[in-house]
């Protein structure tokens, strides 16, 4: 029994460990896969992660094709970077198919001037305020590069554009018509149909609060109330313990003086002594009164 739950633990972090290192989400598996974490106020981090082939494919960059092949981390950052791009990140290759894929993390702080840097020249972005709605649109058109077959595809690969978003999505036009947990959508491509440039046209409709500020905003209020209430219970027990003590005293002060004045009456010392209390002076009998007997 022990063993066979060791063995479904390792089981279970191994599949955990390929969904993480994938780069293209738990259970689904993209050969270019674009994320952007989008802020309300224009700024977002992007995470590609690709495969090396079709890095080269879609943007027509300079990189090794071959699985086998040294791996410059630093030259393929260098294709990241622009005016509008910062804080360029490479993560290690790792292997899958027989094609090398990295992940390039970088930060911009204009979303809408992200078409200016070469591997995003295909998208024009917006982000606008409208009434009561911050809207998001994305529309990705044909590659800059002409495609070329430079990787062993199969044809079943995917590309996915997948939107983090900030706060409330209130409409969304993705196929899936799904918001995922995160607070994620994704817009799927065959790679095929990347290639031959069909567009993919992105809108989001976005509650104007971030659910940070909105979740912020209930811990306030729900902490100020158990404050209020606490204080309202330090009160009240105060209070309540202030009249007992109240009570206790008047209790006592209309207790001594009836029992003064009862015991000091004929009757009060005569229950007095029924009860055992104080009594007069040891009782002497007529012969003790006359004298010692004879």
């Amino acid at each position: 029994m022990r063993v066979g739950r060791l063995v479904s633990w390792a089981v279970l972090v191994a599949l955990l460990g390929v969904g993480a290192c994938g780069g293209g989400g738990w259970f689904r598996e993209y050969e270019y896969d674009e994320e952007t974490f989008v802020n309300l106020d224009g700024s977002a981090r992007i995470v590609v992660s690709s495969s090396l082939p079709a890095l080269r494919a879609l943007h027509g960059f300079d990189v090794p094709t071959d699985p086998a092949a040294p791996i410059d981390r630093e030259a393929i950052g260098k294709l990241f970077e622009s005016a509008v791009t910062r804080d360029v990140y490479v993560s290690r290759p790792w292997r899958r198919y027989g094609r090398a894929y990295v992940r390039v993390e970088l930060q911009t702080p204009n979303i809408e001037r992200l078409s200016d840097a070469a591997p995003f020249r295909w998208s024009r972005y917006g982000l606008t305020r409208r009434g009561a709605e911050h809207v998001y649109r994305q529309r990705v058109g044909a590659p800059i590069a002409k495609p070329s077959g430079a990787g062993s595809w199969t044809g079943d690969e995917l590309v996915a554009f997948r939107l983090h978003l900030p706060s409330k999505v209130l409409f969304h036009n993705s196929p899936t018509r799904e918001v995922e947990r995160g607070n994620i959508v994704t817009w799927e491509q065959p790679l095929a149909a990347r290639f031959a440039g069909d567009p993919v046209d992105i809108e989001i409709r976005l509650h104007p609060q971030t659910i940070l500020y909105r979740t912020l905003i209930i811990f306030g209020v729900a902490l100020a109330t158990a404050v209020a209430l606490m204080v309202w219970l330090v009160w009240w027990m105060r209070r309540k313990g202030q009249r007992l003590r109240e009570a206790a005293r008047g209790e006592v002060g209309r207790g001594l003086p009836g029992l003064s004045e009862v015991e000091g009456s004929p009757a009060g010392r005569s229950s007095a002594v029924e009860r055992g209390g104080p009594k007069g002076p040891p009782y002497r009998d007529a012969d003790n009164a006359t004298g010692p007997r004879a």
